[in-house]
C-alpha cells in the first residue's frame, strides 16, 4: 500500500501525463539546454532510469547500454513507452515506486534520473533506494532544478514553495547533491546554470 503523498503523486503525474511534453518543452529551453545529453552521455552497462516520465531521455543514451526505466504513473509509461518503440529502442519499462523499487541490491552499473528529485515524496529514502540497486563502483547521474545560488530567486523560490508543494508536488528548494553526500557518493562531477536553479550530478557508490 502506497501511503497518501506517494499516491496523491501518482494521481498528479496520470493527470498530467497527456499534456507532459508539451508543457515541460519552454521550460527545458529555457532553464535545462543540454542537461538530459549530458547526464544520459555518461552512463555505460546495465541502466536504471528512475521517474522516467515520458522517456525524454531516451534519445540522449549511449548505443550499447542495457536500460530499465520505472515510473509511478501508467499514463506516463505509456507515452515512454511509444516513445522507445518509435526510437526502435528496447527499454524494460515497468511501473514502481522511486521509494520502494523492485530490484535485487547492485544490480544496475548506473542509475539515471532527471527533474524527479524535486517531486518524489521523500527524496533521501529514493536516494538510498538508488544507492541499494547500484553496484560497487557504480554511477549516479542527476539532474534537477534546486534553490538558487540567487538571493533574489532563493527570495522568490521561497515564497512560491507552499504553493508549488500543495497544487504540483513540486518542491522548489531542495538540493539532491546535499543528499547524496550525505550518502557517502563521491561527487565526479557537478555543474550549476541558470542563476543555480539547475544542477547536474555525476557521483560513484563506493567500492
Amino acid at each position: 500500500m502506497r501511503n497518501p503523498e506517494t499516491e496523491r503523486t501518482r494521481r498528479l503525474w496520470e493527470k498530467t501525463a497527456p499534456h507532459y511534453d508539451s508543457g515541460i518543452s519552454p521550460f527545458e529551453r529555457l532553464f535545462i539546454g543540454d542537461g538530459r545529453r549530458w547526464v544520459c552521455s555518461r552512463a555505460e552497462g546495465d541502466v536504471l532510469e528512475v521517474a522516467v516520465g515520458t522517456g525524454r531521455n531516451f534519445p540522449f543514451y549511449p548505443a550499447g547500454v542495457s536500460l530499465s526505466a520505472v515510473d509511478i504513473s501508467p499514463a506516463m509509461l505509456a507515452v515512454a513507452r511509444e516513445r522507445a518503440g518509435s526510437l526502435g529502442m528496447r527499454v524494460n519499462l515497468a511501473e514502481a515506486d522511486a521509494q520502494a523499487l523492485p530490484f535485487e541490491g547492485e544490480s544496475f552499473d548506473a542509475v539515471v534520473s532527471t527533474l524527479a528529485m524535486c517531486s518524489i515524496p521523500d527524496e533521501r529514502l529514493a536516494l538510498r533506494e538508488m544507492k541499494r540497486v547500484l553496484r560497487s563502483g557504480g554511477r549516479l547521474l542527476l539532474l534537477d532544478h534546486v534553490r538558487s545560488t540567487s538571493p533574489v530567486v532563493f527570495s522568490l523560490q521561497r515564497v512560491l514553495e507552499p504553493l508549488s508543494v500543495r497544487f504540483a508536488g513540486d518542491h522548489l528548494l531542495r538540493r539532491p547533491l546535499e543528499r547524496v553526500v550525505e550518502l557517502g557518493f563521491s561527487v565526479e562531477e557537478s555543474r550549476r546554470c541558470r542563476k543555480g536553479i539547475v544542477e547536474m550530478l555525476a557521483a560513484r557508490k563506493p567500492v
